[in-house]
């Protein structure tokens, strides 16, 4: 069955220039790697968080009804914040957002706390430069843990750093959205991914401050980071390759649920540019449904699609036969 392609504004012209060919990987980086430095606060830190993430496990079913949805918008406001925004937006240009919209994407960015957008992307795009080499600042080539959360909890290897300061980040030094999240990116952050969900259930209806921080705030801020992680991680190793083998994304539908359409990849990473990271359109991706709608409201616009004569093409020459 061929893919689906939405109606878009703009399709990438007809060509193998949005391809990515695989990166040729030495087999064995063990030698050189520089032992590793474990960051400690860091460790403590997510310890911490997830103690608390299981504490609030237990507080869901004292929890009222409205803060469990409240707890849930805010994980999917915070996932476009990562995917509409820090991603498919800022990193890869994938498509063009009008001022109400850049706003609102930097809103929930900010509820997500997974640092501003310069420094998200700037990751991002040195992991899709060298993906799965030791500049990748989540090489999946070093296990599941690593690739999930283990790099956060170490000093970045030399390449990561080498590399990131190599890496284009003009456009995005050029916006000034992006410029005033980063000046006041402490005290957003605080209040949009802590405070404000923690007061919101408190005042409009009567939740207990403990309940709505631990549910609202921490719980839903964890759930989120793993979903995210999960990308880096379980989309790097489990699944098909339809597009090509010889690279470790994969298609990940479980991946592609809690990331709220980002476990195409293999896809993503053989066709980067595409706004909506896959080639089913809506299907399990709720990012590409909310940004088709901010583009029928006229705040979305120039949506890169590939045609899909190339990913046919792409597909019958370097995938695994499957669909």
């Amino acid at each position: 069955m061929a893919p689906k392609t939405p109606v878009a504004d703009v399709q990438s012209p007809e060509g193998l220039e949005d391809e990515v060919e695989p990166v040729i990987l030495e087999e064995n980086h063990s030698q050189k790697r520089p032992p590793m430095v474990i960051v400690w606060r860091n460790v403590v830190l997510f310890l911490f968080l997830h103690f608390g993430a299981l504490y609030a496990a237990f507080l869901v079913p004292k929890a009222h009804p409205l803060t469990l949805l409240w707890s849930f918008a805010l994980y999917i406001m915070a996932g476009w914040g990562i995917t509409a925004g820090a991603h498919r937006l800022w990193a890869h240009r994938s498509y063009k957002a009008k001022l109400p919209l850049r706003l609102l994407l930097i809103v929930f960015n900010s509820i997500a706390f997974q640092n501003d957008v310069i420094e998200w992307s700037r990751d991002h795009r040195v992991h899709h430069k060298y993906s799965e080499t030791d500049a990748d600042p989540h090489n999946a080539r070093r296990g599941f843990f690593f690739a999930h959360m283990g790099w956060l909890l170490v000093r970045k290897h030399p390449d990561v750093k080498v590399k990131g300061q190599a890496i284009d980040l003009s456009d995005l030094k050029r916006d000034p959205v992006l410029r005033l999240q980063r000046k006041i990116y402490k005290p957003l952050m605080l209040s949009c991914c802590f405070i404000i969900p923690t007061v919101v259930p408190w005042y409009f209806w009567g939740e207990s401050l403990w309940n709505a921080y631990f549910i609202a705030a921490v719980l839903r801020y964890t759930l989120g980071l793993n979903a995210t992680w999960l990308v880096n991680s379980a989309a790097h190793m489990w699944g098909n390759k339809p597009y090509d083998r010889n690279i470790n994304p994969s298609q990940n539908l479980g991946v592609s649920f809690s990331a709220v359409g980002e476990g195409f990849h293999n896809y993503h990473h053989v066709f980067p540019h595409d706004y909506s990271t896959s080639e089913y359109g809506w299907h399990i991706n709720l990012t590409t449904m909310f940004i088709d709608i901010m583009a029928v409201l006229g705040l979305a616009y120039d949506r890169r699609r590939i045609p899909t004569a190339l990913v046919l093409k792409r597909r019958a020459r370097t995938g695994d036969g499957t669909e």
